[in-house]
């Protein structure tokens, strides 16, 4: 709609995860550094947490983007967590490669399913590709028993490392819920925290959209940054909805 009259290849400020339009504050660069840490040296499990809004599945694709550049990793991406322990677990089972599953709920039996998630991770592990179970919205996890299931999960390792490394991220609710589970709480080695961005960093983080869409010159005035700033509250979605619909 305004992009010709912006000098605009594309829409800066649309809420889409794309890679691409990924701005890298302190806490995001950090965020992103650890979590690959994590599943670099293979470690059983990480958490990410965030205030809604500042960019945690962009930086979930961000990740997902590195590891499948490196080409040793089978990713499962689970975006909605909202599903029985047994769901949960065949559709990570789905996500690794594996279709002939059934079909029916009633014929989802929890041993078989780990018995094939099994076999996939050593398979896995012997062409050379580590595996990578990221669940993204976990904060809406209540069942405690699908928790028990993901931290079973962790018992898939050889005698120096784990045969998957578990991510989860969510809002920051998911902390108190995981750490209400001491056994998994205790197996969360490697922690990251995203918060709303700072007024310097709302200007260079509109800035940074704008020329990753095609325009390099400034097109909101300098004071308008701090205005922004105050009314999206620094978080990353706010701001794009006030960007677009100010552009």
């Amino acid at each position: 709609m305004y992009e010709a009259y912006w000098g605009l290849k594309e829409k800066p400020f649309v809420n889409t995860p794309d890679p691409r339009f990924m701005y890298y504050s302190k806490e995001h660069e950090e965020a992103l550094s650890r979590l690959g840490y994590a599943v670099s040296n293979q470690m059983g499990c990480c958490m990410l947490t965030g205030i809604f809004g500042c960019g945690k599945t962009l930086l979930n694709q961000a990740l997902i983007e590195n590891l499948e550049k490196a080409g040793n990793y089978k990713i499962a991406f689970i975006n909605n967590p909202a599903l029985s322990h047994i769901e949960l677990l065949r559709t990570i089972v789905y996500h690794l490669g594996t279709t002939n599953l059934p079909e029916k709920k009633s014929d989802l039996l929890t041993d078989f399913l780990l018995e094939t998630l099994e076999k996939i991770l050593f398979n896995n592990n012997d062409d050379g590709k580590h595996t990578v179970v990221l669940i993204d919205e976990a904060h809406i996890i209540e069942d405690k028993l699908i928790f028990e299931e993901l931290r079973l999960l962790l018992n898939f390792q050889l005698r120096d490392r784990f045969l998957l490394t578990l991510i989860l991220t969510g809002q920051p609710e998911l902390k108190k819920n995981v750490d209400n589970i001491k056994q998994l709480a205790q197996r969360i080695p490697v922690r990251c925290h995203l918060d709303r961005l700072n007024p310097e960093e709302t200007k260079n983080y509109i800035l940074h959209r704008l020329k990753v869409a095609g325009r390099n010159q400034q097109i909101f005035e300098e004071q308008v940054y701090q205005l922004i700033h105050e009314r999206s509250g620094g978080i990353p979605r706010r701001i794009n909805h006030i960007c677009d619909m100010s552009l």
